[in-house]
């Protein structure tokens, strides 16, 4: 009889992303095998299509976080999963996964249900010298059920997704993407306006970002005056812009979602890390990919994990720093 698995991870965007090189390596070990996916609401949409889910288990955090979690835990129960593959260190999904009624439940040792999993594993973040990145740290959660080397992410966009994207593809096109949650994440406006003003006319540029990004994007089109920018945010879903960034000649991305988009679908990637650092973990793992960042080395950098609303310092000089020939570089410029 096929193994049945459930993977868990309902965090952002890019979360999801890293999380699929979990379903693409049990497929490889088991091709026979019943992968499930639970995640949050709204980020179902990148996994369309994809060939090796079953199901996707879908949690509405917002709407109805406690009674939604129990109605998924009653599902989840009924379908006597063989393995519960939880990737999260939080509270409600630890619950979830330790009376998931599964043969066996496989999760971090920070999360606080961990005492109750079958087996825990040490969660480790990346140190100086020890870079260790998101999708190894995942794939240790199933290193006993297939190897030590994780898969790379993949998305898979459908046929109809690449139809409706052959009209932007007529010619040779950048991608951009602006704007990240978090600011001390965000390469900021003028310096993307700067950038943009250095690159041929002739090229088309494509910004690509979620419709609270629109604005950001027509005063970047704005400023920099030129007829082929085109803003796209709001106008794709994470799919299709994935499926976009794929054909690009480079696409130019924060730390964040997109970085993740392109890495899993191969695509040519710079990456521009303002506050935070690749060693963290969640660096870009396409095979043509360019790390950007200060050239002067600063004390305060990284201040975080994560992201700030602000700049703790006031200066933001891991922004400021950068050089347009940096971005340039990597397109040959």
């Amino acid at each position: 009889m096929e193994k049945k698995f459930l993977i868990i991870q309902t965090a952002f965007i890019g979360d999801v992303v890293l999380a699929t090189a979990v379903a693409e390596k049990l497929h490889q070990f088991y091709p026979g095998a019943e992968i499930d996916f639970m995640l949050r609401k709204g980020n179902q949409v990148l996994l369309e299509g994809h060939p090796f889910l079953r199901n996707i288990l879908v949690w509405d955090k917002k709407k109805e976080k406690y009674g939604g979690l129990f109605r998924l835990l009653q599902r989840v129960r009924r379908e006597k999963y063989d393995h519960v593959i939880n990737l999260q260190r939080f509270g409600a999904t630890g619950f979830l996964t330790a009376f998931s009624g599964a043969r066996e439940t496989v999760g971090f040792d920070k999360n606080p249900f961990s005492f109750l999993f079958s087996k825990k594993i040490q969660h480790l973040i990346s140190k100086p010298g020890i870079d260790t990145h998101e999708v190894d740290r995942n794939q240790m959660l199933i290193a006993h059920l297939t190897d030590g080397i994780a898969a790379k992410p993949r998305l898979y966009p459908t046929t109809a997704t690449r139809q409706k994207l052959r009209q932007y593809k007529n010619e040779p096109y950048i991608c951009i993407a602006p704007a990240s949650v978090w600011f001390t994440k965000q390469y900021p406006k003028e310096k993307w306006i700067s950038f943009l003003k250095a690159l041929p006319d002739t090229l088309t540029v494509y910004i690509i970002g979620a419709p609270s990004d629109a604005s950001l994007a027509d005063e970047i089109i704005r400023e920099v005056g030129a007829s082929k920018i085109i803003s796209l945010c709001g106008s794709l879903s994470l799919l299709e812009s994935a499926a976009l960034q794929q054909d690009a000649m480079m696409n130019y991305v924060n730390d964040s979602g997109p970085m993740h988009f392109a890495s899993a679908v191969n695509a040519p990637v710079t990456a521009i890390y303002c506050s935070t650092v690749p060693s963290f973990g969640f660096g870009p793992l396409s095979d043509r990919k360019f790390i950007v960042e200060t050239p002067i080395a600063l004390e305060c950098r990284p201040c975080g994990l994560h992201g700030w609303p602000a700049c703790p310092l006031g200066h933001f000089n891991c922004a400021h720093f950068i050089r347009d020939e940096q971005l340039l570089r990597s397109i040959g410029i």
